[in-house]
């Protein structure tokens, strides 16, 4: 069954795998206040942040971590092998996590260990499934059935928030549960119809370049927690020598690792792949993008959570699930423009499709910076749709005319070090954003903050205490859905004020109207950043050349040119008997 049907089953089981991983990449974020109300602790806590920031990013950590190594070994071990061993990975981590039976920091750290091991499986099915689907597809479709998977991959994060918040106030054990019975289904799907068509590369394992390229990322990642973390009396944490100490190591092992694999005969990150220009910068335009859109979804949470649903009447506990449908359009764009583009960049190949997706992505940014903070929706909901549609029509093309522009022995890895970048990229988004956020915060809020409490008849040592707290903690508070004033103040405080001073403080109003400007002033911060790095992509993308094709390339280097038949014709007349 290698024929027709088959690539449409393939398609569909990996496409199945990759939907899954991205709905775990975010269902926990909306799920978040749920889950560490069900073991018992208190993500706000400044002693607990860390279990906060390593729930949200600790899957991302890992993924980018990997899921190079993991389609190097597809391509020496067999991409479906590695595929179906990441199924059975992925759903025995989500069953383990649904039966964390902890609390407290216990049962945190318990859930934080097989979300890294959810991410693990979540790699197997990342590194491999694009290379699986450009073995099973001719040349002139791909760009459609990956646009497909990129696409549904994409929107995954967004169905993650939604699904987040409709099934954590059932029961937070759900949010994990969930994915069991699909996992069970894609392994024995994958396990009964996947088949190996790719070619197998033999080679050994580069074990110094993983080492070096694992612990050289993983110290990187770790130095952004802790940068977006306060330090001291500073609002962010840069300046902690811990933080310095990670970057400065995690640099050095991967400045190390390029050296390493400049030597070694089977290297793990095959550099030599970069010789190819689409390849290049076709991963170039994925990191850029990716950077833009990575923090996007956080923002636009905080935004939602923290400001607008609160002022048009939305309870803070209820703000989670409604920033998710809120926030659909983005979802939807995504949805109606990836498919089409992918099809479209087969005919015509993906450099303008990319370049234009990347230049509308940059408009769209722009228009959130001009909408008000507290903005009428339907013109929001336009700027998300068209935010969403040129992600949608750089993401196919591009993911199409990176897979198309690698031999076929190097698909694995050449689509592991693409997911790398892009994975990578999401996670130092999140940090430069949290950054951004917070340092636009940081300038005007305190005093915002002491001035408003202090009207509403809090004590001055109370309110100089709630406006000294890390800009970081309010951007959490609002990120997971608590009143942040309330959280801030804390209940015996706001107990003891006047009761009309209280129901004011405690309201959905008061602190949304408090932090108007000084969100503003962070955001604009924020968006600007995304819109020159799209602006960044769409250069990097427009340098990647026409349709460029490696099988066909090596098709038309094994024919002979025109002067070479003429001088073979020439030379067998000469040859032939008279």
């Amino acid at each position: 069954m290698t024929g027709d049907r088959y690539k449409w089953i393939a398609l569909s089981n990996t496409t199945l795998g990759v939907l899954l991983a991205t709905i775990d990449a975010s269902i926990t974020l909306i799920a978040m206040p749920d889950i560490f109300r069900g073991i018992q602790l208190d993500p706000l806590e400044p002693a607990n942040s860390g279990y906060l920031l390593w729930m949200i990013l600790g899957f991302l950590v890992v993924s980018s971590v990997l899921v190079v190594s993991l389609g190097r070994l597809g391509d020496m071990f067999g991409r479906v092998r590695m595929f179906n061993l990441g199924f059975i990975i992925y759903t025995a981590a989500s069953l383990m996590l649904t039966i964390d039976w902890l609390t407290g920091p216990a049962g945190a750290t318990y859930l934080i260990a097989f979300r890294v091991v959810q991410g693990v499986g979540a790699a197997f099915l990342m590194a491999n499934a694009s290379a699986i689907i450009t073995d099973a597809f001719p040349p002139d479709q791909r760009g459609m059935a990956l646009g497909i998977n990129n696409v549904v991959g994409v929107t995954g994060m967004f169905i993650g928030l939604v699904l987040g918040g409709l099934l954590a106030p059932i029961s937070w054990r759900m949010v994990f549960l969930v994915s069991v019975p699909f996992g069970l289904f894609g392994t024995v799907w994958s396990i009964l119809k996947l088949k190996e068509l790719g070619q197998r590369r033999a080679a050994k394992i580069d074990w110094a370049g993983n080492l070096l390229f694992a612990v050289g990322l993983i110290l990187v990642m770790t130095s952004v927690t802790y940068g977006i973390r306060p330090y001291g009396d500073a609002p962010l944490g840069w300046g902690n020598p811990l933080t310095i100490g990670f970057l400065t190591c995690g640099i050095a092992c991967l400045i190390a690792f390029v050296m390493v694999e400049r030597r070694v005969d089977d290297p793990m990150f095959r550099l030599d792949l970069f010789r190819i220009r689409p390849f290049t910068f076709g991963t170039c335009s994925t990191f850029l993008a990716a950077i833009a859109r990575g923090g996007l979804m956080f923002m636009l949470i905080i935004w939602l959570q923290g400001i607008w649903l609160p002022l048009h009447g939305y309870d803070f506990e209820s703000t989670p699930l409604w920033a998710g449908i809120y926030m659909l359009p983005l979802t939807i764009g995504i949805l109606l423009a990836g498919p089409v583009s992918g099809y479209l960049s087969d005919r015509f190949g993906a450099r303008p499709f990319a370049t234009g997706g990347m230049l509308g992505a940059a408009f769209s940014f722009g228009l959130l910076i001009l909408l008000p903070i507290d903005f009428a929706y339907p013109a929001f909901a336009v700027v998300l749709l068209l935010n969403g549609i040129s992600m949608g029509v750089f993401s196919s093309p591009n993911r199409a005319g990176v897979m198309n522009s690698l031999p076929a022995g190097d698909r694995g890895a050449g689509g592991g070090m693409n997911q790398t970048f892009q994975n990578s990229a999401q996670v130092l988004s999140i940090g430069i954003f949290f950054s951004l956020m917070a340092i636009g915060l940081a300038a005007t809020l305190p005093e915002a903050l002491f001035h408003g409490l202090r009207e509403h008849g809090v004590g001055a040592a109370a309110a100089h205490r709630a406006s000294d707290a890390p800009p970081i903690s309010v951007l959490f508070a609002s990120f997971l859905g608590y009143n942040p004033a309330e959280h801030l103040l804390g209940a015996h405080t706001l107990a003891a004020l006047p009761a009309h001073s209280s129901t004011v403080i405690d309201g959905r109003s008061f602190f949304p109207h408090l932090i108007l400007g000084p969100f503003d002033d962070g955001l604009h911060k924020a968006f600007l950043f995304a819109a020159f790095a799209c602006l960044a992509a769409a250069a990097a993308s427009w340098f990647r050349g026409g349709r460029y094709v490696q099988a066909e390339k090596e098709a038309e280097d094994r024919l002979p040119s025109p002067d070479d038949q003429t001088l073979t014709r020439q030379t067998v007349a000469v040859r032939s008997p008279m």
